[in-house]
């Protein structure tokens, strides 16, 4: 073989090759495209049947979602299998709000029962002894913002006293986005120096966590430790500075202040 020869075919052979990768490029192309026209199918398909379907459907278009938007197939196999979770927790716990909660909860104090209601009225110090509360905004004689640890995050709710009688009982009304809680606080004197405390209240959660929480009771364990909260500070720090504690001893009625101290 000749140069001449030897160069024709070597250029023969190169723009073999050549041709060769150009229909490799257009036969994956093609097959790219196909699939993205399967995907995009397969996006309109579930979309449409997401609304009935149930957890597996919608956790599938969530992973289908993820491939069309170009993410790695495992990286849509996690979208996969959050979104499946995340549907299954909901249909066992509920969407929107949940059922309440009836709490009821007593605990007696060692203190006179004017000094126990007193302390309780300064809500605004609650924080300073309660584990869970957060602060405490006193905007009027009955409204009330409150900010309170829930979980790992902070949730924030508006409460009105309805009725508050002194040294009697106090009730209020509430609500927030992430639930709210109904409830009222009596005060009995057991003795002269041994008051009891009774709090009922009626908890409405709203939202996965609080719906979780709600199902496993923890709302009231909460509000049980709250209470011997309060008991350890009227009996450690109140009961040694009794002429400093001055509570609120105005009456609410409906909603409204009609007598103010």
């Amino acid at each position: 073989m000749n140069f001449r020869t030897g160069l024709a075919a070597g250029a023969g052979g190169a723009l073999a090759v050549l041709s060769a990768r150009r229909l490799g490029r257009r036969v994956l192309g093609g097959a790219v495209q196909r699939l993205e026209r399967r995907l995009e199918r397969t996006v309109r398909d579930l979309t449409a049947k997401a609304e009935q379907g149930g957890p597996i459907v919608k956790a599938a278009l969530a992973g289908a979602k993820a491939l069309a938007a170009g993410k790695s197939p495992v990286r849509a196999l996690l979208s996969f299998g959050w979104t499946a979770l995340k549907e299954t927790l909901a249909n066992i716990f509920g969407r929107g709000r949940g059922k309440p909660t009836n709490i009821v909860e007593q605990i007696d104090v060692g203190a006179p029962r004017r000094l126990v209601y007193d302390q309780w009225t300064l809500f605004q110090e609650w924080p300073t002894f309660m584990k869970k509360v957060e602060s405490v905004d006193q905007k009027s004689d009955e409204k009330l913002s409150w900010k309170a640890k829930i979980f790992w995050s902070s949730r924030t709710w508006e409460s009105t006293i309805t009725e508050q009688v002194p040294d009697r009982h106090i009730v209020w009304r509430s609500k927030g986005q992430k639930g709210h809680v109904d409830g009222s606080v009596t005060f009995h004197e057991l003795s002269p120096n041994l008051t009891r405390v009774l709090l009922v209240m009626e908890y409405h959660p709203q939202g996965l966590f609080e719906r979780t929480g709600n199902l496993w009771r923890a709302q009231g364990r909460r509000a049980r430790l709250e209470l011997k909260h309060f008991r350890r500070h009227v009996m450690t720090q109140s009961l040694t500075r009794p002429d400093e504690i001055e509570g609120w001893r105005g009456e609410i009625r409906d909603g409204e202040t009609v007598t103010s101290p």
